[in-house]
C-alpha cells in the first residue's frame, strides 16, 4: 500500500454555492473529504467553518476577506469555480502562501451567445413584445425594429468572451470593432480601436467585457453615453460596477439609448429569496437577467472540471500553473525522490539557507524549480527519500517560510 506523507483522506475540501457535482465527483475519485453546502457564506460562518479545511471551492457570492484568510489556519487553496476572482483578497491569500484558482475559459462560450442573443433581442424589441402578450396586448409593428446585419458591434475588453462574441457576430454579418488597452491580434476581421470614445462614436451595439478594476468603476457614464450613437444599445455581462446605472436610465427615458441588456449589478441578491432592486425596472426596451451568462449546464460542468483539476494537481504535486495570484511552477514528478514545497518570503539568501540544509544532510537534489514574485518565492524541489522528511523540517523552522509542505 503506497504510503502518503498526509493520508488523502485527511485532506478536507469545502465547497460551497452549490457548485457542480462534477467537481465534488472528481475529488472524491481522488480520495480526498469533500462536503458541500449550498448557500454562500459570510464571513463569520466562512471563518467556522474552514478552521479544519484545507480547500475551499467558492462561485461569486462567498466574500473572502483578509480576516478570513487569517484565520483560515491550515487553508492550502482556494478555487473560483467561476471566471472572476474579486471576491477573494488575492494579496492576503499570495501572503499568507496559498495560491486561487480560477476557470477563465469555461463560461466564455455561454455568456458569448448570451450577448449575440441580447443583440437580437435588443434590436427587434423582443422583450418588450412579450411582456405586452403576456399582458394581453397585441403590438404588431416594424417601428424601432432592425436587422443586425450590417451594424458595427463594439467590443469593450477583447479577452476571453469579447473574442468569442466577435466570431459569433461576425458569422451574423456585423462588423466588429474593439477596445483594449492591450494590444490584441483580431481573430477574424475584427479591427482594434484606438480609443473607447472613437468605439463607442462608431458603435450601433456595445457590449463590455471588462474586469471589476478601479480603473473600470463607473467606466461608461453620462459622457460615454452621450459620446454612443443617437438610437444604439449597450450590454453590460460583465461586472456590474462598471456602468453609472442612474446615468444610463436617464439616456434610456430621453430616447437616445435605445435599448439595454444587463446581467449584472453593483447590488445582487445573496440568494434566490432575496427582493432584487434596480431603478432600471420597467424602462421600455431593457433586458434584465439574474447574473446568468455563465450558468448553462455546459458551463458549470466545464468550469467544475477545470478548476477541481486545478486543485488536484496543486494538492498532489504543488502544480500553481493557472494561479491567479502566485507564481507560475509545474514539473514533473520523479517517482524515486520526494518533493518539498517551499513558499517563502522573497528576500535575499534564502535559496542559499536551503541548500545549505540540503547540503548538510547529503540529500542528492534531482530538480530544483524556483519562480518569484517581488514578495514571495515559491521552490520546488524534488530529493533522496531517506533524509527528505529531515530536510523539509529544517526549512520550515527558517524565518523566511511561510508555508512547507512535502509530498511522497
Amino acid at each position: 500500500m503506497k504510503k502518503y506523507s498526509y493520508p488523502k483522506a485527511s485532506i478536507k475540501i469545502l465547497l460551497a454555492e452549490n457548485i457542480h457535482s462534477v467537481a465534488h465527483d472528481r475529488l472524491k475519485a481522488e480520495g480526498f473529504s469533500v462536503e458541500g453546502v449550498k448557500q454562500a457564506l459570510g464571513e463569520s460562518e466562512l471563518i467556522s467553518k474552514t478552521q479544519d479545511v484545507h480547500v475551499l471551492g467558492i462561485r461569486s457570492k462567498t466574500q473572502i476577506s483578509p480576516k478570513a484568510v487569517r484565520e483560515s489556519k491550515k487553508l492550502l487553496s482556494i478555487g473560483c469555480f467561476c471566471i472572476g476572482t474579486n471576491q477573494v483578497d488575492l494579496e492576503a491569500a499570495r501572503l499568507q502562501g496559498i495560491p486561487v484558482f480560477n476557470a477563465p475559459f469555461s463560461n466564455t462560450r455561454s455568456v458569448a451567445e448570451m450577448v449575440m442573443a441580447e443583440i437580437v433581442m435588443l434590436s427587434r424589441q423582443i422583450g418588450d413584445r412579450n411582456t405586452q402578450l403576456h399582458n394581453g396586448k397585441w403590438d404588431k409593428s416594424a417601428a424601432g425594429c432592425y436587422e443586425i446585419r450590417g451594424k458595427c458591434l463594439g467590443i469593450i475588453g477583447y479577452g476571453h468572451i469579447g473574442s468569442q462574441v466577435s466570431i459569433l457576430a461576425e458569422s451574423f454579418g456585423m462588423k466588429v470593432n474593439y477596445f483594449d488597452i492591450v494590444t490584441k491580434m483580431p481573430l477574424g476581421n475584427g479591427r482594434q480601436i484606438g480609443s473607447l470614445e472613437e468605439l463607442l462614436a462608431q458603435s450601433d451595439f456595445v457590449t463590455l467585457h471588462v474586469p471589476e478594476t478601479p480603473q473600470t468603476k463607473n467606466m461608461v457614464g453620462p459622457q460615454q453615453l452621450k459620446s454612443m450613437k443617437a438610437g444604439s444599445f449597450l450590454i453590460n455581462a460583465s461586472r456590474g460596477t462598471v456602468v453609472d446605472l442612474r446615468a444610463l436610465k436617464q439616456s434610456l427615458v430621453s430616447g437616445y439609448t435605445a435599448g439595454a441588456a444587463l446581467d449584472v449589478f453593483p447590488e445582487e441578491p445573496e440568494s434566490n429569496d432575496d427582493i432584487f432592486k434596480c431603478e432600471l425596472q420597467n424602462v421600455p426596451n431593457v433586458i434584465l437577467t439574474p447574473h446568468i451568462g455563465g450558468s448553462t449546464e455546459e458551463a458549470q460542468e466545464n468550469i467544475g472540471i477545470e478548476v477541481s483539476m486545478s486543485l488536484i494537481k496543486f494538492i498532489n504535486n504543488g502544480s500553481t500553473t493557472g494561479s491567479v495570484n502566485f507564481p507560475q511552477v509545474d514539473l514533473p514528478v520523479h517517482q524515486s525522490s520526494h518533493r518539498i514545497l517551499n513558499i517563502h518570503k522573497n528576500v535575499p539568501g534564502v535559496l542559499k539557507d536551503i541548500n545549505r540544509i540540503i547540503s548538510d544532510l547529503g540529500a542528492n537534489i534531482q530538480g530544483q524549480y524556483l519562480s518569484t514574485d517581488p514578495e514571495i518565492g515559491y521552490l520546488i524541489v524534488d530529493l533522496d527519500k531517506q533524509v527528505s522528511d529531515k530536510v523539509k523540517e529544517q526549512i520550515s523552522i527558517l524565518p523566511t517560510s511561510i508555508r512547507t509542505r512535502i509530498l511522497y
